[in-house]
Parts: structure tokens; C-alpha cells; sequence
């Protein structure tokens, strides 16, 4: 299979956020099949649904993949498990970590398990907003930029940019793997 251009939001409110994704990006980038090719900007933004927890650090990756868009959601949980998210928890709750598909290429998929494109993606600017750092894809459902969607988006939570930066690791192939 051809490389396909993936988005993954990633997120973090528990312990040192910033180190969380740092060792979230590191694993991607450790995984043959995956090249990632960017990381957006950090941003603290507030937390949806259980307000009562701390600011999440929110981000967007873009990675290129041959990996089929399940096993990368089970390559996403294994990461989250092993930087230290439980299996089972409660929807909105404070997250070590948080890995999610937003877009991958043009798909549109929804079965038990994944939903892509993100089904909550047009409607929160904290994914939006590291997007647009990135790239400007088209939603593959909504047929509109992701510029587009952001100006639409109902979502007026304030996004504050951290002055760190994550450095995007190299690719594999540059470096003999």
C-alpha cells in the first residue's frame, strides 16, 4: 500500500504535559512504517466536558504511513498504555496522554472501533488550529478546507501557543533503518 498522509491530534493534561508528548511523537517516529513529517505548534487550551481538571497541551502530527488506519489506532493505544494512560477510562477525563486519527488521506470510515474522519474534528479548535499550523487539507466529508471549517466552528475556547517547540524527529530513512 501507498503512504497515505495521516493527522493525529495529541493531547495532555496529567504530570509534565509537554514531556508526554514529546515521548508520544518519539514513539510514532520509532515505528518503521511511520515517517513523521511534522509537529504543529503546542497549545494550552482548556479542558471540554469535565472542566474541574487541568489545562490540556494540545497539538496536531502529521505523519506518512503505509500502516492500515486500524492497526494505526491499536499502534495509538499501545502508545498512550505505555507512557501511561489506563485502558478503561471515563470519556473527558484527565489523560497522561491522548492520541487520535483526525484525517487519514481522503478516507471516510466509520466502524465500531474508529471513526475517521474524527467525528468531533470541525468542531473543536484545538485540533483545528495545530492543523492549520501544518497543512489545510479538505475534510473528505464536509468538502471544506480546514481554514474554512475554523471559521465556521462554533467552538470560542481560547487558545493559548506555548513558545516550546517539538522538534519533528528525523525519518527513517534518512538515517539508515
Amino acid at each position: 500500500m501507498h503512504l497515505q498522509t495521516v493527522f493525529l491530534g495529541i493531547g495532555s493534561n496529567i504530570g509534565d504535559r509537554m514531556l508526554h508528548l514529546e515521548k508520544a511523537i518519539q514513539r510514532l517516529a520509532g515505528i518503521p512504517e511511520i515517517d513523521v513529517i511534522a509537529v504543529s505548534r503546542i497549545y494550552i487550551t482548556e479542558p471540554v466536558g469535565i472542566t474541574e481538571q487541568n489545562r490540556f497541551y494540545n497539538g496536531v502530527v502529521k505523519l506518512a504511513t503505509s500502516i492500515l488506519p486500524e492497526d494505526l489506532r491499536k499502534q495509538c493505544k499501545t502508545i498512550e498504555q505505555e507512557i501511561g494512560r489506563p485502558e478503561h477510562y471515563q470519556r473527558w477525563s484527565p489523560r497522561v496522554i491522548d492520541l487520535d486519527i483526525l484525517l487519514y488521506g481522503n478516507l471516510c470510515c466509520n466502524t465500531e472501533t474508529l471513526t475517521i474522519p474524527h467525528p468531533e474534528l470541525h468542531r473543536r479548535k484545538f485540533v483545528l488550529v495545530p492543523l492549520l499550523d501544518l497543512d489545510n487539507p479538505e475534510h473528505p466529508l464536509l468538502h471544506c478546507p480546514i481554514s474554512g471549517l475554523l471559521k465556521t466552528c462554533e467552538d470560542h475556547s481560547v487558545l493559548i501557543r506555548t513558545k516550546s517547540i517539538i522538534a519533528t524527529p528525523m525519518p527513517h530513512h534518512r538515517h539508515g533503518h
